[in-house]
């Protein structure tokens, strides 16, 4: 489990130039799965109009997205080690570029979530595998580069897709939304298959259906739990119970299944390395941390900062320049110590939380965009180390797995966290509110100064309503206070973590 693996002898021996036409090929098709995941989100308006659905009932386009994502990437492994990389690889692309293409021609609700979840589901093993690739294409003293320029796509990848996807919904069709994206999945289905080195016949291997399947319907109800909690007020509701219970109850079954079995779907000796244990941990504190400002910051910005919409794409732009910045830091200090650059990330991240928890209805967006850039560059600073020293001491042939179990507890650490913030921001913003209006009376002192009260007035409609805006606001600034220092507390947990990583031998 710990041997070492000569650097200058990757798994899969190439020339210089095809290793570098597989990087572009890899980097362009995680780069177009990616943008097309989140580019979802930047249409839902316009596609809610166009299919006469509720709020409610486009939201199932993105859940069920998610939820065939989720199930399908653990899935990567044995893909790979039954059919290969190539073909895995170049099946994936052209059935998510397939699917998305489906997407943007779906006439009803029901065809369009019929066909995200096909995307979803094929395009699942791109991202795992993509990174699998890299790291046995290019020797081991290439991985923090190639991981750079890897994480590098996939972090702007949700950020220039929503708004390529907002502007042409805005100006052509929300199809196009989809549309823009099958140009690059169709060039990258035919250079995979032109630039990846065929296979070795793959062995015949029985997929472990038991730990499949629960697995599956543990991912499954977890997430749909997760991503419709907070419209059905949690616990509130039969059907979160009825889906948490189902989700324990599969994992029991799962983690039992998976330790008594002699050949489990998911292998749990993996963990027994240290550094792929500890790298599953920060990477679902990654995970958390990584999506959650992006999530939280555009409404705060619109709703309560009276900011217009393009403002909002100004403060995300300079999150993506900041994770260039951090990628090109990485790139450049590969060489070192990943503790050390791991350690300087989650440390600006704690920064940067400490800084969002000290705001107020004044702020500026100048302010929130020099933050935004500071979230970016912990985010391309974090990325490289954890990517290459979770894998430093793992057996090629246990790439691929692994990798996808680690992207998985990324994806879950997002939703989860997403999840838990939106749903404390409504929370703090209900019960302050609840507190702050009771003092709204003819009986405060206070409100009967001229110099407090302003334009507000209890004796007519209208200045009610504006007492109550205003009271509003300052109950929502208390929610996303509230929800920053979740994003703090996080960042400091992953601290202490990152020393307990070990440092390649080959780094030494």
């Amino acid at each position: 489990m710990t041997a070492a693996v000569d650097p200058d002898k990757p798994a899969l021996e190439l020339s210089v130039v095809r290793r570098f036409v597989v990087l572009t090929v890899v980097v362009v098709s995680s780069s177009a799965y990616i943008a097309a995941t989140f580019s979802a989100t930047a249409i839902l308006p316009q596609m809610q109009g166009a299919m006469a659905a509720t709020q409610d009932e486009i939201s199932w386009t993105v859940t069920f997205n998610i939820l065939a994502t989720a199930v399908a990437t653990p899935m990567t492994g044995w893909f790979v080690t039954t059919f290969g990389r190539r073909q895995v690889q170049y099946t994936s692309l052209a059935g998510f570029t397939f699917a998305t293409f489906m997407c943007g021609l779906s006439q009803s609700l029901e065809s369009l979530v019929f066909w995200r979840m096909v995307q979803g589901a094929t395009g699942a093993p791109l991202i795992p595998l993509g990174q699998t690739i890299l790291l046995d294409v290019f020797p081991r003293r290439q991985h923090p580069t190639m991981m750079s320029i890897y994480g590098m796509a996939n972090t702007l990848g949700p950020v220039l897709g929503p708004a390529a996807a907002g502007y042409l919904a805005e100006y052509m069709s929300w199809r196009w939304g989809y549309h823009m994206i099958v140009p690059f999945g169709v060039i990258s289905t035919v250079a995979t298959f032109l630039a990846l080195p065929r296979d070795r016949r793959a062995s015949e291997i029985r997929l472990d259906w038991v730990g499949f399947l629960s697995m599956a319907t543990a991912i499954a109800s977890a997430q749909l739990a997760l991503s419709r909690g907070q419209r059905l007020d949690w616990f509130e509701s039969t059907e979160i119970i009825v889906e948490t219970a189902i989700a324990l109850v599969a994992m029991w079954v799962f983690v039992v299944h998976s330790l008594t079995s002699p050949r489990p779907f998911l292998n749990p000796r993996l963990l027994l390395d240290r550094n792929y244990a500890v790298g599953l941990f920060l990477i679902t504190l990654f995970g958390m941390l990584n999506f959650t400002p992006m999530v939280l910051l555009p409404p705060l910005l619109k709703s309560q900062l009276g900011q217009p919409d393009y403002i909002v794409g100004v403060v995300i732009s300079w999150r993506g320049i900041g994770v260039l910045c951090g990628f090109l830091v990485s790139m450049l200090t590969g060489r070192l110590d990943p503790r050390v650059g791991m350690s300087i990330g989650f440390a600006v991240q704690v920064v940067s939380g400490l800084w969002l928890m000290g705001i107020n209805l004044e702020v500026g967006w100048q302010v929130l965009s020099a933050n935004a850039f500071l979230q970016g560059l912990a985010v391309g600073l974090i990325w490289t180390p954890i990517a290459t020293s979770s894998f430093w001491t793992l057996p090629a042939e246990h790439r691929a797995e692994a990798v996808a179990v680690f992207h998985l507890m990324r994806n879950i650490g997002s939703t989860f966290f997403i999840s838990w913030s939106v749903a404390e921001v409504v929370r703090s913003t209900g019960a302050n509110y609840s507190r702050m209006v009771e003092f709204a009376t003819p009986f405060n002192k206070l409100l009967g100064m001229p110099w407090v009260v302003g334009d507000w007035s209890l004796e007519s409609a209208q200045g009610l309503a504006g007492i109550a805006r205003e009271i509003n606001r300052q109950a929502a600034i208390i929610g996303y206070t509230n929800a920053f220092f979740l994003y703090t507390a996080a960042s400091i947990i992953a601290l202490p973590l990152v020393l307990v990583v070990r440092r390649s031998r080959a780094q030494v």
